[in-house]
């Protein structure tokens, strides 16, 4: 869980003139999706919809055609809803008197994914690309005894959300940017605990994910093998044929069956790819890492560039999902270049072409054997590790980083036997 103490800096912004009208379309199109998600959950003669995975299920594809906002918008605006709702639930039980949770105040909210937060600026997402704010504030000698000097310039503090806010009567623009500390220890406030490294530096520990057009669909560095991307595609193909056989067709009965069998492969898709989702957080939790580390997904869409758009898709859907779903976690969710992971040995380092072998990996060096996939994911979370080693900071702010191993047996010929078959 969580427990990093927290705080509030309010900031005002200077917003372009011509750009001013696209945070407002931004805050009418994220107010929609606020009240369509409440409107669907809450339900007086039945039950109200407190999951905030059965209103993405339900409203997420919509919502994206109803508006122009980014995908972390239209997500940032259900779980706004879905927790208001939770709210008026647990007034319900007390006997108190509520009604269904209604959203007509300006605001929008953001985090890392829909903004940047700067020294001097923010970028914030808008149907219309980003727009950049300068923030206004007093001079350098006249702030360092106010919020933004105490936590927003200092390093210790992390800017993690903000809810952008508009004032009608002042015409002018706020963000209420929310920063953590997990350190900080200046006002009595619990404590997070981290682990340290031999030298004293903040440590974190993260599991690298490898994503396949065959195969298992996710194989973690803990040596856990997710979903079967071959499965993924053999439903796919299926409803391929049956869509062509119907188009050779070219009945009206045939076009609305077209239609029929096109939505529910839709609703089976994403259903599948919310429980492989569901199925590496899961382990990322057993593994006790703080956070989850993908390829970058234009990589992905590169090296399935010659495969279908379905698969591009789902690979990109799988890593929104996860990136939505651990929200409410205490995890997070970055991504590394991944050129030649799949050609580097894990054990020794040496990369070469003719180290892989489809799904073998044999270090023509060391002699290291291994599935391949198993030692890409391996090499996907320690570049990440590399990459803090060498200076760049985390999304968890630490100065080192480790990486997660399996906890079973792979022989050499690849063949994982997970400890709890182990006997």
């Amino acid at each position: 869980m969580d427990v990093a103490p927290r705080r509030t800096v309010k900031i005002k912004l200077d917003v372009p003139r011509e750009r001013r009208g696209d945070l407002h379309q931004t805050k009418d199109q994220f107010l929609h999706c606020t009240n369509r998600t409440s409107e669907w959950a809450w339900r007086y003669d039945d039950y109200c919809v407190t999951s905030k995975n059965k209103a993405e299920n339900a409203l997420y594809d919509e919502l994206r055609e109803e508006t122009d906002l980014t995908a972390n918008l239209v997500q940032k605006g259900i779980r706004r809803a879905i927790e208001a709702v939770q709210g008026g639930v647990e007034k319900l039980k007390k006997g108190e008197k509520t009604s269904q949770p209604e959203f007509d105040s300006w605001s929008v909210v953001y985090d890392k994914r829909s903004a940047t937060f700067n020294t001097d600026h923010a970028t914030l997402s808008t149907p219309n690309a980003r727009v950049t704010c300068e923030y206004v504030f007093p001079l350098k000698e006249e702030r360092e005894d106010t919020p933004f000097g105490r936590y927003y310039e200092n390093d210790d503090w992390d800017a993690s959300s903000a809810t952008l806010q508009y004032d009608e009567q002042d015409d002018t623009f706020y963000l209420h940017v929310t920063l953590k500390n997990p350190d900080y220890e200046g006002d009595g406030t619990e404590r997070q605990e981290a682990s340290h490294d031999d030298d004293g530096a903040e440590n974190g520990v993260v599991l690298g994910v490898d994503l396949n057009v065959t195969g298992a669909f996710a194989v973690t560095s803990t040596g856990k093998f997710i979903g079967s991307a071959d499965y993924l595609t053999h439903k796919r193909d299926q409803y391929e044929q049956r869509r062509a056989k119907l188009q050779q067709t070219g009945t009206r009965s045939a076009h609305l069956t077209i239609q029929s069998i096109g939505s529910k492969f839709s609703d089976w898709s994403l259903d599948w790819l919310h429980n492989r989702a569901n199925n590496l957080i899961v382990e990322a939790q057993r593994a006790d890492v703080d956070g989850i580390i993908f390829e970058k997904l234009d990589h992905i869409r590169e090296n399935i560039a010659n495969g279908s758009k379905f698969q591009q898709w789902a690979y990109a859907r799988f890593v929104e999902l996860v990136e939505y779903k651990v929200e409410s976690t205490a995890l997070f969710v970055d991504t590394v270049n991944p050129a030649y992971t799949s050609q580097r040995c894990s054990c020794c380092g040496f990369t070469h072409e003719n180290n892989r072998n489809d799904k073998q990996f044999e270090c023509v060096d060391c002699g290291y054997e291994v599935n391949a996939d198993y030692n890409a994911a391996k090499n996907i979370a320690n570049r990440y590790c590399g990459y803090i080693h060498r200076g760049q900071k985390s999304r968890g702010g630490w100065a080192t980083s480790q990486l997660a191993l399996k906890s079973g047996t792979l022989n050499v010929n690849g063949a994982y036997t997970p400890a709890e078959l182990l006997g």
